[in-house]
């Protein structure tokens, strides 16, 4: 039965550009969960305004983040895509959940304190209370299912705790959301130059954009560090190489990845070789998606229609569980 699916919860930021950490840690994965699941996407455009109150760029950025999901393969007649600020429920839901949420518990948050390190200059209420809106996000469905990465893992324990708090003090409205993995093959994507995770918006030529040209794309991959080759043979291979081979693994071939394998493991490899090979490879991977998503930019009708298709039906996802909200508090006078 269709209204039988359980319902996912999944949300994106929208700064920086998307790159291809986003697409095989989590984009590829929503792709294939829309066929198995009632799946809502969330441009999180609130959450954005916590670390970037400059806004100047906001509007392209969420247009050019749809576009990109649906050039990625995420369907809007298999999944609701649509923007947070789009849904005033939230807001509301979220209001709500301030009053469950203890300031104690908000300072202790990893992000927390990571992001007060990073700006000291702008600790702004909605940094502290950032795990209340993600938690309205998540609850405003009545989602059960968020695939979320490691990081996130706390702001979904503490999502559990305002629902349990909420249904303790009100009455049952919430079911109790998980962080999950979908699928076995979670792949970790790193910076070129292997000290870290592809960022949307630091080290912009160590990490690969869905919106790169091509010769970009083939430059960014011949800069990208190596070394001098092992010279003891089946050598462990040093975090920046592992990278490039995790590359070579998602887009080239199979005959392609053993070859560069077998040259690393008897000590004779070409690095330059293997980084031309992986650049043409991986143009043939990213330009299709930059094309798709870039038509779709381009065709303004499309893009509204999008957006207010996704809208419409987010809003009555929301409308419907802010009644119960509404009931069990007691604000709903008539």
């Amino acid at each position: 039965m269709e209204g039988k699916k359980e319902i996912v919860l999944s949300g994106i930021r929208p700064t920086g550009f998307v790159h291809l950490g986003n697409y095989f840690g989590a984009i590829r994965n929503w792709a294939n969960m829309q066929n198995e699941f009632d799946c809502y996407f969330c441009v999180v455009d609130w959450h954005s305004l916590t670390t970037h109150p400059d806004t100047k760029e906001l509007k392209s950025n969420v247009i050019r983040l749809i576009s990109e999901l649906i050039g990625s393969g995420l369907d809007p007649d298999k999944c609701v895509i649509y923007i947070q600020s789009d849904i005033p429920e939230i807001a509301e839901l979220y209001l709500y959940l301030t009053m469950l949420a203890y300031k104690g518990e908000l300072e202790k948050t990893v992000t927390f304190k990571d992001k007060v390190r990073m700006q000291p200059e702008n600790v702004n209420a909605g940094l502290l209370t950032y795990p209340v809106l993600q938690a309205a996000d998540i609850l405003i469905h009545r989602a059960v299912k968020v695939p979320v990465g490691k990081d996130q893992e706390q702001h979904i324990e503490m999502t559990r705790n305002f629902a349990e708090r909420f249904n303790y003090r009100y009455g049952e409205v919430f079911p109790m959301p998980y962080a999950f993995n979908y699928g076995e093959d979670l792949i970790k994507i790193m910076s070129l130059d292997g000290s870290g995770k592809m960022s949307k918006s630091e080290n912009q030529m160590n990490t690969l954009y869905l919106a790169d040209d091509d010769d970009l794309i083939r430059k960014k991959i011949m800069k990208a560090k190596t070394d001098s080759g092992p010279t003891v043979p089946n050598s462990e291979k040093p975090n920046y190489i592992d990278g490039l081979f995790n590359l070579l693994k998602v887009v080239s071939a199979e005959d392609v990845i053993n070859k560069f394998e077998t040259d690393f493991n008897n000590c004779n490899i070409r690095y330059g070789d293997m980084k031309k090979q992986l650049g043409e490879d991986m143009v043939k991977f990213i330009s299709p998606i930059r094309a798709r998503s870039e038509a779709l930019r381009n065709d303004e009708k499309y893009m509204k229609e999008v957006i207010e298709h996704g809208t419409s039906k987010a809003r009555a996802s929301a409308k419907a569980t802010l009644q119960l909200v509404r009931e069990a508090v007691g604000v709903k006078y008539y």
